[in-house]
């Protein structure tokens, strides 16, 4: 894939550039990527009969379990990879080209929280940190470098040291992104509740086995009350994808510009809902140009007019349900 397309796909301002580039990314992965393409044939979908982005096909996510998902000959340099328990088979994402990953998380932060080194970052991601290849350890590691406080960094379990960190940050006035996993998060607000003036906190989900699942609106509800903070934000990513969408709160996560959301019928994963009815959740990630940028999650969610979405959950068990063509 040529250097001048992978630049189009962060420089798109409009729905018209976002529907031509999805159109050439959907023939560049159709002839190049043979996991894709087979499952293109399945459906008897080609770029010949294909004429917007609603009608281009969305991988099952679970091939990245199953398949190496890659478009283009160039070998990997890096490998994603899910969290899972040992009997589970792990999602495997394999990157040609991490220069794209940096550029796709840096630019959506940037539109979305401003200028990095203008923040100290607390990251409590302990779960993350104790294996190899988490894509969120990649970029929430290189944003602590970018951010360039002296502050920022890792915290893994000792969350004696991070309160002692955001009361000193707290009192200089410090402008602090707390970014954690659900359960950590938890046991900080439990442990450590002290009032945050200057400190957005930011879940990324994921309790991961460590304790009962909580809903997003009681997870927030109780981290809000522990730290005194109006919202508390989220980010929504994933091993196979390159893009990430925010929340600053209410549950409610917008995109960046080379990210599109799209909810699919529940009984039939081949047709696309309106907007504000609950579907399964489609990602177009077009910074995925090196493997496949339109993917069916096993999240279930509703989008809105506006471009925003929201995550009300999972497909009961999603190795099964999801798509009838997963035996291909």
């Amino acid at each position: 894939m040529d250097h001048s397309l992978s630049q189009r796909i962060f420089s798109i301002t409009s729905k018209e550039e976002f529907e031509a580039l999805a159109l050439k990314i959907f023939g560049h992965q159709y002839l190049n990527n043979p996991v894709y393409r087979t499952y293109c044939e399945h459906l008897g979908k080609t770029p010949d009969n294909v004429s917007s982005h609603a009608e281009i096909p969305f991988l099952p996510i679970q091939f990245f379990k199953s398949h190496r998902v890659l478009t283009g000959s160039k070998s990997p340099v890096a490998i994603f990879e899910s969290s899972g328990t040992t009997a589970a088979a792990t999602s495997k994402h394999y990157i040609t080209d991490l220069g794209l990953y940096q550029q796709s998380f840096a630019k959506a932060f940037q539109s979305f929280y401003g200028d990095v080194e203008s923040y100290c970052i607390l990251a409590l991601l302990p779960s993350y940190l104790e294996r190899e290849g988490s894509s969120l350890v990649y970029m929430v590691n290189d944003l602590v470098s970018r951010s360039k406080h002296p502050s920022s960094g890792f915290y893994l379990y000792d969350l004696s040291l991070l309160k002692d960190k955001l009361i000193t940050l707290e009192s200089s006035g410090t402008r602090t992104l707390l970014i954690g996993v659900s359960f950590a998060l938890l046991d900080l607000a439990e442990q450590f509740p002290i009032p945050l003036k200057h400190t957005t906190v930011m879940e990324t989900g994921g309790m991961k086995g460590r304790r009962k699942e909580l809903i997003r609106a009681e997870l927030h509800n109780t981290l809000k009350e522990a730290f005194g903070v109006p919202s508390i934000h989220s980010e929504y990513g994933m091993t196979e994808l390159l893009s990430q969408a925010y929340s600053e709160g209410n549950g409610l996560f917008k995109t960046p510009p080379w990210m599109k959301i799209l909810a699919r019928d529940t009984e039939d994963p081949l047709t696309i809902q309106s907007h504000e009815k609950t579907g399964g959740i489609n990602v177009i990630d077009l910074a995925n140009i090196n493997s496949c940028s339109f993917i069916a999650t096993q999240d279930l969610g509703k989008t809105f007019h506006n471009g925003s979405f929201e995550v009300l959950g999972r497909f009961d068990h999603s190795d099964i349900r999801g798509c009838n063509l997963m035996a291909l």
